[in-house]
């Protein structure tokens, strides 16, 4: 089967890119590792004894970079809709987050413990139709952002992914509700072509 323009463009800028060689290279599963990490060298967000969920997590490179950083002390929560390999000292759920069952299922995971932050790198399967997928993209963004609401401790910090559109000003706006200060992050790592960008929740009300 013949490929697609853009999916030619994208092998191409897969195979020469930096940040996916720097990932074989370094022991992460994905280029996106570098993101978290770039944020979380100017914000520190993860520190050791770090207790955080991280929301969309497969294959594992946001919980890797986490899991280094926190220590025997701190822990990290995981949940995909994917499979995700096995990372240790990492506590996974495979499910949809859209789902009642999966989120009490994680809750429960929790065992009553606030966390300290929560990370959303959480994105639709993409369709090709703009306004679709960047409903679906906000749908999520909206869960987690109520998700962090209820299951972080007063001060802590969210850090999700957003795609810029029409639903980025109403998002920003629930967002400055929940949390003191909100800035946002483009990482070196995300593609320049690419409309994401990480609103950083600091300071839960």
């Amino acid at each position: 089967m013949k490929r697609s323009t853009s999916s030619n463009q994208w092998l191409s800028e897969h195979v020469n890119d930096h940040w996916v060689h720097q990932a074989k290279q370094d022991g992460y599963r994905a280029r996106a590792a570098y993101k978290l990490i770039e944020i979380n060298d100017k914000d520190k967000l993860i520190r050791p004894g770090t207790v955080l969920a991280d929301l969309g997590s497969a294959p594992g490179s946001w919980s890797q970079v986490a899991s280094r950083i926190v220590g025997d002390k701190g822990k990290v929560f995981a949940l995909d809709i994917l499979p995700m390999d096995a990372i240790a000292d990492v506590s996974f759920i495979q499910g949809d987050f859209r789902e009642d069952e999966v989120l009490d299922q994680f809750i429960d995971l929790l065992d009553g413990r606030a966390l300290d932050l929560v990370i959303s790198d959480m994105a639709p399967n993409i369709s090709g139709m703009s306004v679709m997928d960047q409903a679906r993209s906000f749908h999520l963004c909206e869960l987690a952002l109520e998700f962090a609401r209820e299951q972080l401790r007063p001060g802590g910090n969210f850090l999700v992914k957003v795609f810029q559109g029409s639903e980025f000003q109403p998002y920003l706006k629930a967002m400055r509700e929940v949390f003191s200060e909100v800035v946002s992050r483009k990482p070196k790592a995300s593609r320049d072509r690419s409309t994401e960008i990480y609103l950083l929740g600091k300071g839960r009300r």
